[in-house]
């Protein structure tokens, strides 16, 4: 047998939820997410507060420890509220793909046995047909929808401190299988796991304080989830949400943030690499490009640019 050893030395393993690992390094006086189609704007410190006040909703309604909470929705700010206050509540989240049909959110609610769907209006009729028949009591909506709750309702008093769970063997997050060689299946992840690999993360990449990148990686697979909506804010970075790819939006994130790293998929870079548009955008403020299988795409030529 050859073990590969990395270059790197050894991490200590800390005893911290997820949620206190990003509490960490959040940067309170700083946006840290920026809805990409609105501008929106979030700070850390009312992400923080977002967060502890869905958590004190969540146990208010008996849905702590025990209590399984899935989301189907885009990447967008309220998505880092409702995985972060599942967890912070002590519960666990299981992030739905949102491009799957009725019947596959519904065997994923039935598997991972949730009782609360998260959603937006647009997926409304979706998350309806997918919840009949399951366990799940309750639909949320973010941004509210006529006969459910909305996800401000459901903020109540901040709660001050992580709920006690047992970071190796708390089911924190259960992200789904593609399904290759039969139906989809959960993956128990557990606080330790995410923490972990944060700290493994950040010691390849080096998320900089106050450095800007674009989400479109979505938020439910574990690498949206891990590298864009869990490191960069836990090492005070932020992140412009896309609910899904857009060239000319994704390139003028780029230009307006002044973007040093950016993460992509492989048909991304085949974009980058071909699409006419991008020379219509500066993109000298880029050193790295990386993409999925976690292989760095080497920098775009400079080329000349205009804004």
């Amino acid at each position: 047998m050859t073990i590969h050893k990395s270059p790197h030395a050894d991490l200590p393993l800390r005893n911290i939820t997820v949620t206190e690992r990003l509490f960490e390094g959040l940067a309170a006086e700083r946006v840290v997410l920026i809805d990409g189609p609105s501008g929106r704007e979030v700070t850390g410190a009312a992400l923080r507060e977002s967060i502890a006040r869905f958590a004190g909703g969540l146990l208010a309604r008996g849905l702590g420890s025990g209590a399984v909470v899935a989301i189907l929705a885009p990447n967008m700010p309220e998505y880092v509220t409702v995985f972060h206050g599942v967890a912070y509540a002590g519960g666990t989240i299981t992030t739905i793909n949102p491009t799957y049909t009725a019947s596959e959110v519904s065997h994923q609610l039935t598997d991972a046995g949730a009782d609360v769907l998260v959603t937006i209006p647009a997926f409304l009729e979706t998350a309806r047909a997918a919840a009949a028949g399951t366990r799940v009591r309750e639909i949320v909506v973010i941004g509210g929808a006529a006969g459910h709750p909305s996800l401000d309702d459901y903020l109540a008093a901040p709660l001050a401190a992580q709920v006690p769970v047992d970071v190796d063997r708390h089911v924190l997050v259960l992200p789904y299988s593609s399904g290759t060689t039969g139906l989809p299946k959960g993956v128990m992840l557990s606080h330790r796991n995410l923490v972990i690999n944060l700290d493994q993360a950040q010691i390849v990449r080096q998320i900089e304080p106050g450095e800007v990148t674009a989400a479109f990686l979505p938020f439910f697979h574990i690498y949206g989830m891990t590298v864009l909506m869990n490191l960069f804010l836990a090492e005070g970075a932020a992140l412009v949400t896309m609910p899904r790819f857009d060239l000319e939006a994704f390139l003028r994130h780029i230009q307006t943030h002044r973007m040093r790293q950016i993460f992509i998929a492989p048909p991304v870079a085949v974009a980058l690499a071909k699409h006419p548009m991008v020379d219509a955008f500066d993109l000298s403020s880029v050193r790295q490009f990386f993409r999925a299988r976690h292989r760095l795409a080497p920098m775009l030529p400079r080329r000349s640019h205009s804004a």
